[in-house]
């Protein structure tokens, strides 16, 4: 027996896929073959077929194109009618099931972990797999498995991301409706920053084939030893990369993608990003122009200024549920078929967002086409994306501090120190708790305390205390902070390094 859940993250495989300063390769190519078998098994007791096709695709790493060949192989092997999709976003594998009426699909990424890391993504029609899912699938690859048989198999080539980009192409001409009507984003310069991951099929095959003008776009090269900067919307070189190329370039606005596109961020023509809550405001402009009313699902991180935009100004409903995209995905979705409600979009301040009209798939592309339509005919009417969310109250400060947790059994440990916590502000004056909250606890501070809030939470995976605090005044994150710092003193099992006060 072999014991592989280590390897689950979330509702993904991933682990260590290259040796790099001294890590041992997790991701073999023996534990490969047994995860895939074990999924192949998995998949035909969940569809209750036996004659399956599985599309493959994999993103610019080193170790990609290692591992597409072992499990392509074991899939032909075990019988499967495999198509190679070759270098390919996560989203687009997940629309190779819709497109091309494939059973599954598996996108090989590790998202926007460093180089050696790599790993496992598994489609169905119904999306992606759950976490449970995952934890079969490792649970029978530990399993002792007879060997398989040799195939002089081998996959078919599948032109998925043409598909994919054709669709894109299509959405931005009936979206912008231009005169010129071939050439929508003719007049409209949009530089990418795809941080050498797969994101440079925008340029080539959406973009410049729309008419937009792509000079001073950067790191377009799949290289997936990402010898420029992390490519992800939340990392702070990654972002200023994407600003500098905008201003350089006089761009009318700049979009930046993970390594696998699932996610992305924008810049508007002033170099300034439109990230996190800007962004969520954005996609929600977007989600509530045809549905009045309509439920918005966020994570727990996002400001009170962001809800009082989508309730006011959008006239939509906010309703703040937990961090990983799976839980608000699976929250809309819940929401549609428990209680009846329109929920048309579900986003993470990650960047991860998805459209209820887009099979609540997390796709930063689809999110960016539909930004850029809305770009396009505002320059025609002389504005740009940024009077959409003009109107959006952001905080004057705001900060994360993570806590780790030293201690193997850290998520009791974690929830008991937030139980604490919220008992303390219950009985603080100055301090109230919101009565609905889904995840840690979330604490209002008034004006004479910091004039802010504070989330305190377990992070989604790792034995973290996570600390989100956003003051509406210039001094006010310091107040609240130090309230915090004397409570998070009296525990000896959380390392508080990181609160610089």
């Amino acid at each position: 027996m072999d014991d592989l859940m280590f390897l689950k993250s979330g509702t993904d495989i991933r682990g260590v896929a290259l040796e790099k300063d001294g890590k041992a390769v997790e991701l073999t190519d023996e534990r490969l073959v047994r995860i895939t078998k074990a999924f192949v098994g998995f998949l035909k007791n969940k569809l209750g077929k036996d004659n399956l096709k599985i599309a493959v695709g994999y993103d610019s790493r080193v170790s990609s194109q290692r591992i597409f060949e072992t499990v392509t192989k074991t899939l032909c092997s075990l019988g499967v009618h495999v198509f190679d999709c070759g270098l390919s976003s996560t989203p687009s594998m997940f629309m190779s099931i819709i497109n091309f009426d494939m059973d599954s699909a598996v996108e090989i990424t590790a998202s926007h972990l460093p180089m050696e890391m790599n790993g496992l993504k598994f489609f169905t029609a119904q999306g992606g797999f759950s976490g449970n899912d995952i934890k079969v699938i490792l649970e029978r690859a530990g399993e002792k498995t007879s060997e398989i048989t040799k195939t002089a198999a081998t996959p078919e080539k599948l032109d998925n991301m043409g598909r994919y980009c054709s669709v894109l192409r299509e959405m931005i001409k009936t979206g912008v409706n231009a005169e010129n009507y071939d050439k929508p984003l003719d007049g409209l310069k949009i530089v990418v920053d795809a941080g050498n991951g797969v994101g440079a099929f925008y340029v080539n095959d959406v973009l410049n084939e729309l008419g937009a003008n792509t000079d001073g776009s950067r790191f377009l090269e799949p290289d997936g030893t990402f010898p420029n900067h992390i490519p992800n919307p939340e990392n702070k070189q990654a972002m200023e990369s994407i600003c500098e190329a905008v201003k350089e370039s006089g761009a009318d606005m700049g979009v930046i993608f993970d390594t696998d596109c699932d996610r992305a961020a924008c810049v508007d023509g002033n170099a300034c990003e439109i990230n996190r809550n800007k962004l969520v405001a954005l996609a929600s402009f977007i989600a509530l122009k045809n549905c009045e009313g309509g439920v918005i699902v966020t994570d727990s991180v996002t400001s009170d200024g962001l809800e009082e935009f989508i309730t006011k100004d959008l006239g939509g409903v906010h309703h703040r549920f937990k961090r990983g995209y799976k839980n608000v995905i699976d929250e809309a979705i819940r929401l549609e078929n428990e209680e009846n409600k329109d929920a048309p979009l579900a986003i993470e301040t990650s960047g991860h967002a998805a459209f209820k009209e887009n099979y609540y798939l997390d796709d930063g592309a689809y999110l960016v086409t539909k930004i850029i339509i809305e770009a396009a005919k505002l320059k025609a009417a002389g504005g740009s994306i940024d009077d959409i969310i003009k109107n959006l109250k952001v905080p004057k400060e705001e900060k994360e501090v993570r806590f780790t947790i030293r201690l193997a059994d850290f998520k009791d440990y974690g929830l008991s120190v937030i139980d604490d916590f919220r008992l303390l502000c219950e009985k603080t004056d100055g301090i109230s708790v919101v009565p609905v909250n889904y995840e840690g606890v979330r604490v209002n501070f008034d004006a004479d305390n910091g004039d802010g809030w504070q989330l305190l939470r377990m992070s989604v995976h790792e034995p973290l205390l996570v600390l989100n605090c956003e003051s509406n005044i210039v001094g006010g994150t310091e107040k609240m902070l130090r309230f915090f710092k004397a409570f998070i003193e009296n525990y000896d099992d959380v390392d508080k390094s990181k609160l610089v006060i």
